[in-house]
């Protein structure tokens, strides 16, 4: 105990007795001296004693996709822990395909009296979706957020990756490198950032190569490491010397489809992914990708909920945030094979 009082006083820059007046719930300490030791006790990794945690300010739910892309996990955990500190509990719910339905989840989180719901890359962004399942949560009063993914007519703030940029900034940095046959290996066509990536790349063919045939260098597959491979073969088979993909993972998996055939990465064949997953720069080569920007999206998220739990709530609109490209070593300059 003294070894913890003595670590907790000097992280707050008090005394033990201090430390220990606070601990023990104390009179005659001021609130800033207090609100420090409780710091202390935070970063030193201390729970703290029941009576002096914070009480939550409500239930928040968070519905992500499935949490084996680890964008997902990167949202989830900055909004969850930007909730937390504005003393909300999140509630994280996981959708995999044949789980628990996204209508599910937002009944059971509705009996649970949540203050407001987070969606991200959820049925908000199928283009085949209903919206009155939105609609009918917002006429109840209930505060939504819905991250990357768009539908007119519901009445909530989106925020949202500018999809249509990265492509351009994927294209201008391949045709930089001497590409010409550039692929695109992409999700479905029914959801709304597959939509505007595709847009994207015809736009930023048309004004780097003069070029509005392209219709034959989208190959549209899974998002995952064997969509990536199988639409990725494809695109090789037509002569493209480079792809840009829909996601990491899909990336990934056209390294893989690459090399089984026989090509150097990026000697033969560039790669550029998108997302900027936590460990992409570590893969073999580091993967050339378009980075979301998860915290800025993120910490925007919350703003947004809480400013419509408090009953001020944000412009209607979709707030979309530039992306930027990093450069590593899945790219490099076109060379005849």
């Amino acid at each position: 105990m003294k070894a913890r009082l003595r670590d907790i006083a000097d992280q707050a820059g008090v005394s033990e007795a201090t430390v220990s007046r606070v601990l023990n719930g104390k009179p005659g300490v001021a609130e800033s001296t207090r609100q420090a030791v409780l710091t202390a006790l935070d970063v030193l990794g201390y729970d703290r004693p029941s009576r002096l945690r914070r009480k939550s300010a409500g239930l928040v739910g968070l519905i992500v996709p499935e949490l084996t892309n680890p964008i997902f996990p990167a949202f989830a955990q900055v909004i969850e822990n930007s909730l937390a500190q504005s003393g909300y509990t999140p509630v994280l719910c996981t959708q995999v395909a044949g789980g628990v339905h996204e209508d599910d989840y937002v009944q059971m989180l509705l009996e649970r009296g949540v203050s407001g719901i987070i969606f991200i890359s959820g049925m908000h962004a199928d283009t085949t979706t209903d919206p009155q399942r939105y609609a009918t949560l917002r006429e109840r009063g209930l505060p939504l957020v819905l991250v990357n993914g768009y539908i007119d007519g519901v009445d909530a703030p989106f925020i949202s990756n500018d999809d249509v940029a990265s492509m351009g900034l994927s294209l201008e940095h391949l045709v930089a490198l001497g590409h010409r046959e550039v692929g695109l290996a992409i999700g479905p066509d029914r959801y709304v950032p597959v939509i505007r990536k595709i847009a994207g790349f015809r736009n930023s063919y048309q004004e780097l190569l003069g070029r509005s045939d392209v219709d034959h260098l989208i190959e549209r597959s899974l998002f995952s490491v064997e969509g990536g491979a199988t639409a990725a073969g494809r695109l090789i088979d037509k002569g493209c010397t480079a792809v840009v993909c829909g996601s990491d993972m899909m990336a990934l998996g056209a390294i893989r489809e690459a090399r089984k055939r026989g090509l150097h990465v990026p000697r033969d064949f560039s790669v550029v992914g998108y997302d900027d997953s936590p460990l992409i720069a570590f893969t073999d080569p580091p993967l050339t990708t378009i980075r979301q920007s998860v915290m800025a999206m993120s910490e925007a998220t919350v703003r947004a909920l809480l400013d419509e739990i408090t009953g001020q709530p944000s412009p209607r609109a979709e707030y979309v945030f530039r992306p930027e490209l990093v450069v590593r070593g899945s790219t490099g300059a076109m060379r005849r094979r």
